[in-house]
């Protein structure tokens, strides 16, 4: 009998088996001894840009960083970088630290302090605001990019002088990769340019780990590009959400740098699909909503056949975490269904993640183990099931004697590569 441990919320599931399996483990890397010297260290070494000095004595800078379902290290990185500002010249009050929603909802009191490491709350000049994607008032239009979306940014990062975005570099499931500029082409954009790029999302590349094909991450760059984003400063994590690697600087060669060390992070060989996946996404923020932890069902399918089980382990204790995918749940019944409902209804953000659990579920069948209420995860044609056992023991009595089986402790960072079963 194997134990593994799944992630699961802010603790973990044990998973016990007794049958043949393949685990799959990001590599096990650990942070550096001193994660806050590695951020100096970055910080003085931009990527294919010229120093931070050349802003010296500007009036206004403004920092994008993640809400609160991202799993950035914001204790290691913003005191640094505000340091480093204020050396330039910009003093606390001229800087503005702008939590970037997407179309999340806008971040509270509550959130915010959740994100921003105490040192910085107490330093009263510095303001802290959140992004609200459908307050016109708070928007500024650029025009439109190459691929035809309207591009609405947030005035007061649009209009500071020194544009800074914050993130963390992972493969992304259909965006290609997190990081970047990102961060504020979509999670400080208006809910119309988030909907017209995101409505790429059936297009041929739009996929996990494609960059330079990937037309839904294309339109990103260009956004930024017209945005005038200045720097990245960008992180890599562990599956412990340690820290790896700091990167900053010009953000488009951050972004080849992060990729490439993504790759080899989370990349990895199989040869063969499998007929039971049993996952998790990682554990908190990973999985704390359905909108997030789906992410998850979206890697583990990239492991299973055509007919196969998919098991998540993903506590969500704020249920859905989008009212508008709730709303559209109720009125489609099968996958069949929401597919052809979204089709013809056009793109939405919310309703977009009831589509990609549909088009699962119309390949797999997907097993939730969480803390939301049975019907309304079968609501998203997921089959609720209390424990991990009864969960595993349903899948196996489906499927015929000795079925490949691969556990994913952490899905999220897990991308196959399938090599031929004679290499």
């Amino acid at each position: 009998m194997t134990i593994i441990d799944l992630p699961y919320g802010k603790s973990s599931l044990p998973l016990s088996l007794d049958v043949p399996f393949d685990l799959y483990q990001p590599i096990p890397e650990r942070q550096p001894e001193d994660p806050d010297r590695l951020v100096q260290h970055s910080l003085a070494q931009p990527l294919g840009i010229a120093a931070l000095e050349r802003f010296r004595g500007a009036k206004s800078a403004c920092i994008a960083i993640n809400d609160k379902t991202r799993p950035v290290p914001y204790q290691h990185l913003l005191m640094p970088l505000i340091d480093r500002l204020n050396g330039i010249g910009i003093p606390d009050h001229q800087i503005i630290l702008l939590v970037a929603t997407g179309t999340h909802a806008p971040a509270n009191r509550n959130e915010i302090e959740s994100i921003v490491p105490a040192p910085l709350l107490s330093r009263k000049d510095i303001r802290i605001l959140s992004h609200n994607c459908d307050d016109s008032a708070q928007l500024t239009y650029l025009g439109q990019t190459r691929r035809k979306t309207p591009v609405w940014i947030n005035s007061i990062f649009y209009n500071s002088d020194l544009r800074i975005v914050t993130g963390n570099i992972e493969p992304h499931h259909f965006m290609g990769y997190s990081g970047g500029v990102k961060s504020a082409a979509i999670g400080l954009t208006g809910r119309e340019t988030i909907n017209t790029n995101h409505a790429m999302l059936g297009e041929p590349h739009a996929v996990m780990g494609e960059f330079e094909r990937n037309p839904m991450r294309q339109d990103v760059e260009e956004i930024g590009a017209m945005i005038g984003v200045h720097f990245a400063l960008n992180v890599l994590l562990n599956s412990e959400f340690e820290l790896l690697e700091v990167l900053w600087g010009d953000p488009r060669h951050v972004m080849q740098v992060g990729i490439q060390r993504a790759r080899a992070l989370w990349f990895t060989p199989i040869q063969d699909c499998y007929d039971l996946i049993i996952a998790s996404a990682g554990g908190h923020p990973k999985d704390i909503n359905l909108y997030q932890a789906q992410k998850a069902f979206t890697h583990a399918a990239l492991f299973a056949r055509p007919g196969a089980a998919i098991i998540l382990a993903a506590a969500c204790p704020e249920g859905i975490g989008s009212p508008h995918a709730e709303r559209f749940a109720r009125i489609v019944r099968t996958p069949a269904q929401a597919i052809e409902a979204f089709t013809k209804s056009g793109f939405q953000i919310g309703p977009h993640k009831v589509y990609q659990l549909a088009l699962q579920a119309a390949q797999n069948t997907l097993f939730l183990i969480s803390e939301m209420p049975s019907e309304t995860a079968a609501q998203f044609f997921l089959q609720p099931i209390n424990n991990l056992p009864h969960a595993v023991q349903a899948a196996l009595n489906r499927m015929k004697p000795q079925p490949r089986i691969a556990v994913l402790p952490h899905a999220t960072a897990m991308i196959p590569v399938f090599e031929s079963s004679e290499t």
